[in-house]
C-alpha cells in the first residue's frame, strides 16, 4: 500500500511538471517583450565585462543611463550572458527554452509545499500553474521567472529542513536564498516570512536562524563588492533613479497599493476564494463587500470591484489567521510590497502565487476542477493576447530600412520595439535630438515617445501600423485601464477591448526651407525651424538646454540678430551668447533672473539660410524633470535695429 502511495504521488509530480512544460511549449516564439531588452543588454555587456553585467549602459526615456542602478542584482544578466556566450547570437526560441528550466524549478518547488499545506496537494499545484502572471511572465527574460524558482526552492528546502532537522535541506535552501538574492532586492522578505515558519516550529535549532542571515549577506556582499570595484552602491544610484523619476511619490504609492489588492485578488479564480473563505467571519467579508462598493465608484467595471472585493477579503482572511503559514507568507510580503513597489505590476505578486492557491485548495469537488480550468483558461489566453501585442513590433520591424542601405534610423520607444528596431541597425533617439533631412523614425505611441527636432526639415509618414491584440484582453495599451503591467495607466487587473494597443509609424525627415527671419516660440511654424536644443512648447515658449539651434530665412535688409530669454529663480545661467554660422555675434552676463533680450550688432543682408545659436553658460535639473534645462526661450531671429 505504501508502495503504491509512493507510486501515485510521484505520478502527481510528473502530472504537475508536464502541464508546466505543455504550457511553456507553444510560446517558445514569443518575442522580446517590456524590460527583456534591458537585461539582453547586461547580457551583451557581460560578454566583455563578466562580473558586472550590470554596468551596461543605454538609452532609456531618451536620456543615456547606467544598469548600475538597476531594481535587480545581475543574475538574470549572469543567465542571460551565459546563454548567449553559448549559442553566440540573441534568439528567441532556444532563450525560452532555457528559461522552462524555472518554471519546472517552482513548480517542484510548490509540489513539495503543497504536500504538507494543502488537503488537495494536486489541486494546489494546478492552481499555482494556472496563476495568470506565472502564464504571462513566464514568457518573458526578465528577472521574475529566475527570482520566483530560487524563492520557491528556498521557501520549500527550508520547510523541508526544519521539519526534517536536517542539514543537507538547509543548505539547499541557503543556496536558493543567496541566488533569489542575486535575482531581485524583494528576497529581503525571505527572511520574516522563513523566520515565522522556524519560530513555530523549531526555534531552538540554531543552523537554521544562522541560515537566515544568507540573503543579507547575500546582498550586502554585493553591494560592498560594487562599491569596491566601481566606486559606487547600486542602492545609492536606485535611490537617485526612483528621486530622479519620482518613482516614489504619494500618488504612485497609492495606486501601487490599489492595483495590488486588485491582483492579489485574481491570483487564482476569484470565485475560489469566496468559496475558500466562506467560513473566514462576518468581518472579513463586511470589508470585502466594503471594497466590492466602493470599487464600483472608482471604477464601475465589474471585474475591477470584483478583484478588489476578493483581494480584500483574502488579506481579511489572513489577519483572522495569523498564525497559519500560507496566511503569515501572504501578510508580511503583501506588506513589504506596498513599501517598495510603485508600479503595481501582477508580477511583483508572484512569489504569493503559492499560498494564495494553498488558501483556495481547501475548495475540493466540482468547484475546484472548474476553477482550475478557468483559471488555466484565462491565464492562457492573455499569454496569447501579451503575444501578438509583442509580436506587432516583430512585424513591423520589417519594414524598416536594412542597415546595409546606408539610411540611419532612430528609436522613438522603448521595450520589443527598441530590440527589432536595433536588430536592424537602428539607434535608439534622445530626448531633444536633432534628425536630420533623410533619415528615419520608428516611433511607438505606447512606448514613452520622446521629444525630438526634425534639423528644419518635416516628418512624412511612409508606414504605420496598428497593433491589436487577439483575444482582445488588454495587459498594457493605449487609453487602456489596466494595472497588469503599470498602475500609471488604470487599475484594473486587465482590460477587455478591441481598440489598437498602440500605433506604430515610420517617418522619413524632408528637407524643407526655412520660411521665417524670426521666430516666436509659440509661432505654428516654430518647430519647422528647431535644429536641437528646445523642447516643446510649454504657454508661450520654450525651454531651452545648454545650447539652442535654430535655422533661419536671411533678410535681406539689415538687421540684428536677438533673443529673447527668462530666467527663472532656479535657473543659475549668467550669461547668454548668441552665435551665427558657428561665429559668436552677442555675448551678454546678467545680474540675475529676469526676463532679458540678447541682441547682436547690425548685420548686413545675405541671401540664404542661417544657423543661430543660443548658448547658456550653465544648466541644471529638478527632481521631477530628467531634461537638461537652460533657459526659457521666448523669440529668436532677425529684427530691425
Amino acid at each position: 500500500m505504501g508502495v503504491t502511495k509512493k507510486a501515485a504521488t510521484w505520478r502527481s509530480c510528473a502530472l504537475v511538471l508536464g502541464l508546466a512544460l505543455m504550457v511553456r511549449v507553444p510560446f517558445l516564439s514569443q518575442p522580446v517583450q517590456g524590460d527583456d531588452v534591458y537585461y539582453l543588454a547586461a547580457a551583451e555587456h557581460a560578454q566583455i565585462d563578466p562580473l558586472h553585467p550590470n554596468h551596461a549602459s543605454y538609452v532609456f526615456l531618451g536620456k543615456t543611463v547606467t544598469m548600475r542602478g538597476h531594481p535587480h542584482p545581475p543574475l538574470n544578466g549572469w543567465f542571460l550572458g551565459g546563454l548567449l556566450a553559448l549559442l553566440s547570437d540573441i534568439r528567441e526560441v532556444p532563450f525560452h527554452a532555457a528559461y522552462i528550466s524555472f518554471s519546472l524549478i517552482a513548480v517542484f518547488s510548490m509540489w513539495m509545499l503543497a504536500g504538507q499545506f494543502s488537503p488537495r496537494p494536486l489541486l494546489a499545484t494546478l492552481l499555482f500553474i494556472a496563476t495568470p502572471a506565472f502564464l504571462v511572465n513566464g514568457n518573458s527574460l526578465e528577472s521574475d521567472l529566475p527570482f520566483l524558482a530560487f524563492w520557491m526552492a528556498a521557501v520549500a528546502g527550508f520547510v523541508r529542513a526544519v521539519d526534517r532537522r536536517s542539514p543537507a535541506w538547509l543548505a539547499a535552501s541557503a543556496f536558493s536564498m543567496a541566488l533569489s538574492a542575486m535575482a531581485a532586492f524583494q528576497s529581503i522578505f525571505l527572511v520574516p516570512i522563513l523566520a515565522f515558519y522556524l519560530w513555530k516550529h523549531g526555534r531552538g535549532w540554531k543552523p537554521a536562524w544562522i541560515a537566515l542571515l544568507t540573503v543579507p549577506t547575500a546582498l550586502g556582499g554585493w553591494q560592498l563588492w560594487e562599491r569596491w570595484s566601481s566606486g559606487a552602491l547600486p542602492a545609492v544610484v536606485l535611490a537617485g533613479y526612483f528621486q530622479s523619476y519620482g518613482l516614489q511619490t504619494a500618488v504612485a504609492k497609492w495606486k501601487n497599493a490599489v492595483a495590488l489588492t486588485v491582483h492579489l485578488g485574481w491570483l487564482v479564480f476569484p470565485p475560489l476564494i469566496w468559496r475558500a473563505a466562506r467560513h473566514a467571519g462576518w468581518v472579513a467579508w463586511a470589508a470585502a463587500g466594503a471594497a466590492a462598493a466602493g470599487g464600483a465608484l472608482w471604477d464601475p467595471n465589474p471585474l475591477f470591484w470584483l478583484c478588489l472585493g476578493t483581494g480584500v477579503l483574502v488579506l481579511a482572511w489572513c489577519a483572522g489567521n495569523p498564525l497559519d503559514f500560507p496566511a503569515a507568507w501572504i501578510l508580511l510580503f503583501f506588506s513589504g510590497a506596498l513599501v517598495v513597489f510603485f508600479a503595481g505590476s501582477a508580477r511583483y505578486l508572484l512569489p504569493v502565487a503559492a499560498p494564495v492557491a494553498l488558501l483556495a485548495s481547501r475548495v475540493g469537488g466540482w468547484a475546484g476542477a472548474a476553477g482550475v480550468v478557468c483559471q488555466l483558461s484565462l491565464g492562457l489566453a492573455l499569454a496569447t493576447a501579451n503575444y501578438t501585442h509583442w509580436d506587432g513590433y516583430r512585424q513591423f520591424a520589417r519594414v524598416l530600412p536594412a542597415e546595409s542601405d546606408g539610411k540611419r534610423v532612430w528609436i522613438n520607444g522603448e521595450w520589443g520595439l527598441r530590440y527589432y528596431a536595433e536588430e536592424r541597425g537602428g539607434l535608439p533617439l534622445l530626448e531633444g535630438q536633432a534628425v536630420q533631412p533623410g533619415e528615419y523614425v520608428i516611433s511607438s505611441e505606447l512606448g514613452y515617445p520622446v521629444p525630438f527636432s526634425t534639423g528644419g526639415g518635416r516628418l512624412t509618414t511612409i508606414a504605420r501600423q496598428e497593433i491589436r491584440t487577439w483575444p482582445p484582453l488588454v495587459l498594457i495599451g493605449l487609453h487602456s485601464r489596466s494595472a497588469y503591467s503599470t498602475a500609471a495607466l488604470g487599475l484594473r487587473a486587465f482590460d477587455i477591448s478591441r481598440e489598437p494597443v498602440d500605433r506604430v509609424r515610420l517617418e522619413v525627415v524632408v528637407e524643407r526651407k526655412p520660411t521665417l527671419s524670426d521666430i516666436p516660440m509659440d509661432h505654428p511654424e516654430a518647430g519647422f525651424h528647431i535644429v536641437s536644443g528646445i523642447y516643446h512648447l510649454e504657454g508661450n515658449a520654450r525651454w531651452m538646454a545648454g545650447k539652442a539651434v535654430v535655422l533661419l530665412k536671411r533678410p535681406q535688409v539689415k538687421s540684428v540678430l536677438r533673443a529673447v530669454v527668462y530666467i527663472p529663480d532656479a535657473a543659475p545661467a549668467r550669461r547668454i551668447t548668441l552665435t551665427l554660422n558657428g561665429a559668436q555675434v552677442a555675448a551678454d552676463s546678467v545680474p540675475g533672473p529676469g526676463l532679458y533680450t540678447v541682441r547682436s550688432a547690425p548685420i548686413p543682408p545675405e541671401e540664404g539660410e542661417a544657423t543661430v545659436g543660443v548658448i547658456v553658460d550653465k544648466t541644471f535639473q529638478i527632481a521631477t524633470d530628467r531634461r537638461e534645462l537652460g533657459v526659457v526661450l521666448g523669440a529668436v531671429g532677425f529684427v530691425s535695429p
